[in-house]
């Protein structure tokens, strides 16, 4: 990523800042006699959790300001590890509550408090759907779409609860201005929710694409080339990604992100390739040409560099990971075709091997060495078997200027490997630009 360990360290800490601020608000001015050290830290925990959970709606929404430098991909990761922490600190939010003094117990007794009891049960639920949807959606068969729009509503309603349930409580926000600003953060929430789900889709409509060609890959695996219907389209960065919608409406649930594999000099014509992995991908076969479509991108900083055409560059694939990579390949083809490459690209098999016979043809166009590695090769294969590993990346080895750039992108275990293997062998972790697929 072009990001810099500083621009990590500031976001971090800007973030860090905004989830405390709900209870710094609660703690300024007048405030009510301090309670027991457990009870207290109970109730700050509720608040910075809450608040977390606000946030989530920010680091999902796609902005440029804060995506640009880091990286949408890394955006995601660290939505998801904030989520798991914020949801930690919501049910220890109650629990620490209850230990420290059984009595709060009678909060959740309808007979008492009826509106708090059925809100916190409420919540209750919400918190447990969302953890238990999220990781294990792909063990309960769980359509991503479907999930995409349960996942939001379960944050909002979690949000708005924790809201409703302050205002009940009102032991640090009795004063009118925190509660206007405790409505105000909740409002934020909502804001970037509805900017995503509704204005986003409004301004797309503006600018549909079509479908102009589909062809099929090696792999299990389609391509789907899209041209701008009415519009200039837009220019990209070859390793970029996009959220594309097929179909007559942008308000779809299906709507998904895939890698743009052509090159970005044949801009306005866009393609991505997309493995067929048995939900909407198994459809992609059989849209018509002239669908319309619609693409909210680019996204995404795993891309090349100014000086790779005067340093050169390693990729380093696995499976689908190579489509990032493609678009590389193909822009630095129409580019500068004299610069020293070189690629490792792992599979399962030859079947899997997706762009085969391109990688091949391009190797003979462009300064490209390429090694291909299987797992399980075909008789009388002369390529390298197994996986991408030390013996490999040591026989290949060609001379380093230490400025040459490392791109690597596919499955996580992989892409674990693979960096660490570089950082064993001298490369700085500035040289090495990664991107994991797997984000939700």
């Amino acid at each position: 990523m072009k990001y810099t360990y500083g621009q990590a360290l500031i976001w971090l800490a800007i973030y860090i800042i905004l989830s405390l601020l709900p209870l710094v608000f609660s703690l300024v001015g007048t405030t009510p006699e301090p309670r027991t050290f457990w009870i207290e830290f109970g109730v700050g925990l509720g608040f910075v959790g809450l608040a977390m959970m606000g946030m989530q709606f920010l680091l999902t929404g796609r902005f440029r300001f804060i995506a640009s430098g880091l990286g949408l991909d890394n955006m995601l990761q660290f939505h998801r590890q904030a989520g798991l922490v914020a949801t930690c600190f919501i049910l220890a939010h109650p629990i620490i509550l209850l230990i420290a003094e059984p009595a709060f117990l009678q909060f959740l007794n309808p007979s008492i408090y009826p509106a708090r009891a059925v809100v916190l049960s409420i919540a209750s639920v919400a918190i447990i759907a969302i953890v238990v949807t999220t990781v294990w959606r792909k063990t309960f068969g769980i359509p991503y779409e479907w999930w995409r729009t349960a996942h939001g509503s379960l944050a909002l309603l979690i949000v708005m609860v924790g809201l409703i349930h302050v205002m009940l409580v009102g032991h640090y926000i009795d004063p009118l201005w925190k509660r206007a600003v405790w409505i105000a953060f909740t409002a934020g929430a909502m804001g970037m929710l509805i900017h995503g789900r509704i204005f986003r889709p409004l301004v797309l409509k503006k600018k549909p694409w079509k479908v102009v060609d589909i062809r099929e890959e090696r792999g299990n695996a389609w391509t789907v080339a899209l041209e701008p219907d009415g519009h200039e389209g837009f220019d990209f960065e070859a390793g970029q990604f996009a959220w594309i919608t097929i179909g007559p409406s942008p308000f779809s649930l299906q709507q998904h992100p895939f890698t743009i594999s052509s090159s970005a000099e044949s801009c306005p014509r866009i393609e991505f390739t997309i493995k067929e992995l048995g939900d909407f991908t198994s459809t992609i076969k059989n849209i018509p040409l002239g669908t319309s479509a619609f693409v909210e991108g680019p996204f995404g900083d795993f891309s090349l560099h100014d000086d790779v055409c005067e340093q050169g560059a390693v990729f380093m694939a696995g499976g689908v990971g190579i489509t990032p990579v493609m678009s590389m390949l193909r822009t630095l083809r129409d580019q500068c075709r004299e610069l020293p490459l070189q690629l490792f690209y792992a599979n399962n098999n030859l079947d899997d091997t997706i762009f085969y016979d391109e990688i091949q043809a391009l190797a003979d166009e462009i300064n490209l060495d390429v090694v291909f590695v299987l797992a399980d090769p075909p008789p009388h294969w002369d390529g390298e078997e197994g996986f991408l590993r030390a013996e490999i990346l040591d026989k290949y080895k060609t001379p380093d200027n230490g400025e040459r750039r490392y791109y690597v992108c596919g499955p996580g275990v992989m892409m674990d490997v693979v960096e660490n293997l570089l950082i064993d062998r001298g490369i700085e972790g500035r040289r090495i630009f990664s991107e994991r697929f797997d984000i939700v």
